[in-house]
């Protein structure tokens, strides 16, 4: 399935003017995007009508989800983006885009301390192959993901939703087509109103990741010393992943956790607290809102859990390499957070996390949201 003629596109990304920006040198962006969408795949096979009216019902969907998570949420959000239906393909270029401009700063600053950049020669060859690394990623993601929202576009935030992958999911599901894309868009636009209720969390956010991805990368003479390091780190997820028992308790993925110090762990550990924050918020929200707006909900909660549970062995494994169990465990302790805050201080006492920096909850806070209340409430 691909999205209809009309359907915004993301913009390639590449460096701007003549000039070759040192993030273009270590990966070829439009590379990674074009991998991306060949692995990934159309996704299903559907009529061109049918698209259009799935399209159709996607953008419908994203409309009706607004008042009811602003209802819901008592957040006031102004602005936040336009949404796009995408298609794999355009979900992979724009994160690709987005993945550029979060980077381009970091690397910059990077090799700015070195005395000259690599020969073009030795450029080419090495971000072909991280190219190609980097669409291996976004093509196994781009086949799974529903919906997005990024707060790290180039030209703002924006609302994806990925059109093949509902319709592929709903089909797998059994459920009702409209009821499943407005329980998607529940979820998506929740996370567009904490973004744009809240103006300074995207930067707080963007800050954070520079200053980690900063730490990670280190010197660029460096940097290939890490990349071979993956190697030995690629060994010990595999074993983690095969060995729950033997992973790192601090919720971070394998291969993230092979290559990074206690103290970088650290800081990732409060960034994946502040993600927890968002994604349970969005599913306590869409969990609220959906009895009253989705007659099936109670039946597609049922099944979607399952079949995220079915999932077969080689799946898992790369899920938990990438990091995406750990994503998942974000929506449950989020979500225990959040209503451990409602019961405390109600919706209204809960929305003070989105004041500042300061008011966000911090890693151990995340499982004892009692702790958050003392902090924050007195």
């Amino acid at each position: 399935m691909t999205a209809p003629t009309g359907t915004p596109a993301a913009a390639e990304p590449a460096g701007s003017g003549s000039e070759v920006a040192p993030v273009d040198l270590l990966v070829d962006w439009r590379l990674a995007a074009r991998t991306a969408a060949q692995l990934a795949g159309p996704g299903p096979q559907i009529s061109a009508e049918a698209a259009a009216r799935s399209v159709a019902g996607l953008r419908e969907a994203a409309r009706a989800a607004q008042p009811h998570v602003a209802e819901v949420s008592r957040l006031v959000a102004t602005g936040g983006g336009e949404v796009m239906v995408v298609d794999r393909a355009g979900w992979a270029r724009n994160n690709a885009t987005s993945f550029r401009s979060l980077l381009e700063p970091v690397v910059a600053q990077a090799f700015s301390r070195r005395d000259r950049l690599p020969s073009g020669a030795t450029a080419a060859v090495g971000s072909r192959v991280t190219g190609t690394q980097v669409g291996a990623l976004l093509g196994f993601l781009a086949g799974r993901v529903l919906g997005q929202y990024d707060p790290f576009a180039p030209d703002g935030g924006r609302l994806l939703l990925v059109a093949p992958n509902v319709v592929q999911v709903q089909r797998e599901l059994d459920v009702q087509d409209g009821d499943f894309a407005l329980w998607v868009c529940l979820h998506e636009e929740a996370h567009r109103v904490q973004f744009a209720a809240t103006p300074w969390l995207a930067e707080h956010l963007r800050s954070r990741l520079h200053d980690s991805v900063g730490g990670l990368l280190g010197d660029p003479d460096r940097i290939a010393d890490r990349l071979a390091g993956l190697a030995r780190g690629v060994t010990e997820a595999l074993r983690t992943a095969r060995d729950p028992d033997a992973a790192p308790d601090d919720g971070l993925p394998p291969l993230m956790a092979a290559l990074t110090t206690p103290e970088q762990r650290e800081q990732l550990a409060r960034i994946t607290a502040v993600m927890s924050l968002l994604e349970g918020h969005a599913d306590v929200v869409m969990d609220d809102v959906g009895p009253r707006v989705v007659p099936t909900v109670a039946t597609i909660r049922e099944r979607f859990t399952k079949r995220r549970a079915g999932r077969g062995s080689v799946d898992r494994l790369v899920r938990r390499l990438l990091g995406l169990e750990a994503k998942l465990r974000q929506y449950a302790d989020g979500a225990r957070f959040v209503r451990g805050v409602h019961e405390a201080v109600g919706v209204d006492g809960l929305n003070a996390v989105w004041t500042s920096p300061q008011t966000l909850p911090l890693p151990a806070e995340i499982a004892d949201p009692a702790a958050w209340v003392r902090r924050v409430h007195g």
